[in-house]
């Protein structure tokens, strides 16, 4: 019962890695109000903890302020924020339409913008967590994926400074990097060929130094965010953590 009475708000929450997280939350007794484009299964557990749900578009302010009021008034405050929605879709460098390059930095950078100011009015009288969630690729790029790479790494720097701006507040401001199997990432495996399906499971059994694949979110991800969420995490801020069984490591 590490966050037992948490008042958290988790972006991104109806499904994948958020749904994992949101779960995660509830089993150690926070109350958390998931905000997704979909809706989310209400969730209820004996040891206090809930979940409850509202459509949000993260890249609209007006849908972000009226969900965050919902959260509030549901939650009676806001202790932390998870910041998980983001989209990455493909294409090259040299394909990326304009209307292509800004949707994706209206959902990934300005939603970020968004949501954590709004979190920040809510933490700023008495301190809290925000948590984003960054990529690899805005740490080195990745090929097919140059918008959402450049968006990221718009939320790394983001968040060096706000966890610098917002830190002589009790806020602490982290993101997180991972690599997970996920129902999106099972839909690109179904769209290789054997062979290609082949050379990428070998590629990343040399990439990966822990179990050669991605990881599982509930078993990998979500004991690291319960971590982050709770009060053993008040002196880390302003950090990159890399979830990713070694994949990329940093000094």
């Amino acid at each position: 019962m590490q966050l037992a009475g948490k008042r958290i708000i988790v972006t991104g929450g109806a499904r994948g890695i958020g749904a994992a997280v949101v779960n995660a939350f509830v089993e150690e007794g926070a109350h958390v109000v998931s905000l997704d484009v979909g809706d989310s299964a209400s969730i209820e557990n004996n040891n206090g903890g809930w979940a409850r749900s509202r459509v949000c578009d993260i890249s609209d302010s007006e849908s972000v302020t009226a969900a965050f009021a919902f959260a509030c008034e549901h939650l009676n405050g806001l202790d932390v924020l998870v910041h998980a929605a983001a989209i990455a879709p493909n294409a090259t460098a040299d394909a990326i339409t304009l209307d292509e390059w800004e949707k994706v930095f209206a959902v990934n950078t300005r939603g970020t913008f968004l949501t954590n100011r709004a979190a920040y009015e809510r933490l700023k009288d008495h301190g809290g967590r925000i948590i984003n969630f960054a990529s690899a690729a805005g740490v080195m790029g990745q090929p097919g994926k140059a918008h959402y790479a450049a968006s990221k790494g718009a939320v790394l720097a983001w968040t060096r400074t706000v966890a610098r701006e917002w830190g002589p507040l009790g806020i602490t401001v982290n993101a997180i990097a991972p690599a997970m199997w996920t129902p999106m990432y099972d839909a690109t495996r179904a769209s290789m060929s054997a062979e290609q399906l082949q050379q990428h499971d070998a590629y990343m059994a040399g990439q990966v130094p822990i179990g050669g694949r991605l990881g599982e979110p509930a078993r990998d991800l979500a004991p690291v965010l319960v971590f982050l969420a709770g009060e053993g995490s008040r002196f880390v801020t302003g950090q990159t953590l890399m979830i990713d069984g070694g994949m990329l490591m940093l000094s």
